[in-house]
């Protein structure tokens, strides 16, 4: 077993891993951290599998630009007594 073979099964048991805790936590802006760094380690993959515009695309779609989406709904449909707590 090779190298790239131990980063490329880390990666996807990063993958794994936080796309369970997104689904298990109870709090939505954690699920959301969580997603992103799904995004994250998809990136991480697509660049360890020599694809480098997969691997731009995706962290800049799937890591950032959803995350921000996300927390921006999330800021926006969250009552105002929910936030000072």
């Amino acid at each position: 077993m090779n190298l790239m073979n131990v980063f490329n099964t880390l990666t996807l048991l990063g993958v794994i891993v936080s796309a369970v805790c997104a689904v298990a936590f109870r709090s939505v802006l954690s699920s959301v951290i969580a997603l992103a760094s799904v995004g994250a380690f998809l990136a991480l993959e697509f660049i360890l599998l020599e694809a480098p515009d997969v691997a731009i695309a995706e962290a800049a779609v799937g890591a950032v630009l959803s995350t921000v989406l996300f927390v921006v709904a999330i800021r926006k449909t969250t009552p105002k007594e929910e936030e000072e707590k």
